[in-house]
């Protein structure tokens, strides 16, 4: 046996986290953890890569009693972490990152060519978008993802857990992960990978184990298990992976955008989804039209009022929203309070004389967390102490709360479990119900067929197609591909 946890609780300012985590992990073996968002799956890995000190239970690796205090004990002892949410130092580069804490020495200083040449080698081996000497603040969410796979692979540990890895990634990145995972476990590597997406658990899990309200609720071969069981088991009833939304009769035209290479429209009722690989345009669309990259030629008008928008603050005066794709970087105040993110993008609304009313911050904030199901003692705990799913409904919240005909939403459901997924989706329903006109960007081809009404394909740069609901993926990929 590689690793075991036996009862691992943790606790965090009287919330339980963790009150029972069993996990069991052999050399060779890729072991999936499941889980829905707050299950505890990711504070089970910190502990065991050092980032926390469990308050109880046992952990052995190799058949000895270990306890990290710091990730460098975990590193020191063959256990390397790939993060959901990025841990890289943005001022540095690609290389400097890989070997950040474990430097190449040539006499007493950091041989960088050396660093650079073995990082340029691992990218080139797995045909990553990536350049050894650039910086990391430059790249994006899927490219700083693949920058933690790198430096998870040169560090040749023993135990690799990978937390939600293909989050961000395109399919033919995914495609190269699944081939890493396996590389690794045939080389008898210990492997404990955390997925929401479950249709990967058949690409490379051997073994499944799930966590539920920060208890181990089930342990088996995967292939002793349904899809339908594990989903039972994570949220404790039946949920549908699959989701159905009616078709609502489009109203007026909310949004018309008329820019180099994308001319199209979004009507009240309607949720329009934008497909296309990584570096087609699709975020850059999205923050162009939310004022954050303006742009220099074309128009953009909103209820029929054409609108210049060169700033997000000019885009929300317009009634436009983004829910970014990278949450903590943009989407929060990771170091405020709930209630202080929920009201931040109105806080006209619950201010008098210039000062925030702390009673109707409340009760705007409680009113949203009830009704978006966010887990949380309270709502003046800071959003960096969610998990990832929490933090992304707080996203939603905010724009919920500031009431825009426009919401854009790119990659809204990454790392998020399944039960959350179908929350957020009745969320975007209820909002196109309710007469406003989304966008939504995503990288998972079954979710744009599932819940939007058209689809707009982008290839470098420009939309080169719109698609009916009635698609498949295969057309999808045909648009997207051409020419790439």
């Amino acid at each position: 046996m590689l690793l075991e946890l036996n009862g691992i609780r943790k606790s965090f300012g009287g919330v339980h986290a963790l009150t029972g985590g069993d996990l069991h992990v052999d050399a060779g073996q890729v072991h999936a953890l499941i889980g829905e968002n707050g299950a505890g799956k990711s504070t089970l890995m910190k502990i065991v890569a050092g980032m926390h000190r469990r308050d109880g239970g046992e952990m052995r690796l190799k058949g000895a009693a270990v306890d990290f205090a710091r990730p460098a004990e975990a590193h020191r002892s063959g256990i390397s972490m790939v993060h959901q949410e990025s841990l890289l130092a943005p001022h540095l580069t690609v290389a400097e990152n890989v070997f950040l804490g474990h430097e190449l020495l040539r006499g007493p200083l950091a041989d960088r060519r050396a660093m650079d040449e073995k990082t340029a080698r691992l990218i080139a081996e797995h045909r990553f978008p990536l350049d050894a000497g650039r910086r990391v603040e430059t790249l994006s969410p899927a490219q700083k993802q693949l920058v933690e796979i790198v430096r998870a692979l040169q560090s040749d540990a023993s135990l690799l857990i990978f937390d939600e890895p293909t989050s961000s990634l395109s399919e033919s990145e995914t495609v190269e992960v699944f081939k890493i995972v396996r590389q690794l476990r045939d080389r008898g590597k210990g492997i404990i990978y955390i997925t929401h997406r479950l249709v990967e658990l058949d690409e490379i899990a051997d073994r499944v184990t799930i966590l539920r309200d920060g208890e181990t609720v089930h342990s088996c071969p995967r292939a002793e298990i349904t899809t339908r069981e594990i989903v039972h088991h994570m949220v404790g009833r039946e949920v549908s992976a699959i989701y159905e939304r009616g078709q609502l009769a489009p109203g007026k035209v909310k949004l018309k955008a008329d820019l180099p290479g994308a001319a199209f429209e979004l009507r009240a009722g309607e949720i329009v989804g934008i497909a296309g690989l990584m570096g087609a345009g699709r975020t850059e669309l999205c923050q162009t039209l939310f004022g954050i990259t303006p742009a220099h030629e074309g128009s953009i008008e909103v209820d029929g009022e054409k609108r210049a928008i060169g700033s997000p603050r000019e885009a929300v005066a317009a009634g436009i929203a983004l829910v970014t794709e990278d949450r903590q970087q943009t989407g929060l105040a990771l170091d405020l309070p709930i209630c202080a993110n929920i009201v931040m993008a109105h806080l006209d609304a619950i201010c008098s004389g210039g000062l925030v009313q702390a009673g109707a911050e409340e009760e705007v904030a409680e009113r949203y967390r009830a009704r978006l199901q966010i887990r949380a003692e309270s709502i003046r705990r800071r959003a960096r102490q969610l998990s990832g799913g929490n933090q992304q409904k707080v996203v939603i919240a905010k724009w919920l709360f500031r009431d825009t005909g426009v919401v854009l939403f790119d990659e809204p459901t990454r790392g998020i479990d399944v039960g959350a997924k179908a929350e957020v989706f009745a969320l975007m329903e209820e909002m196109a119900a309710e007469g406003k006109a989304l966008l939504m960007v995503s990288s998972e081809l079954p979710e744009l067929l599932q819940v939007a009404d058209r689809i707009l394909v982008m290839r470098n740069g420009a939309i080169v197609a719109e698609l009916p609901r009635e698609t498949t993926q295969q057309e999808i990929m045909h648009h997207a591909a051409v020419g790439a």
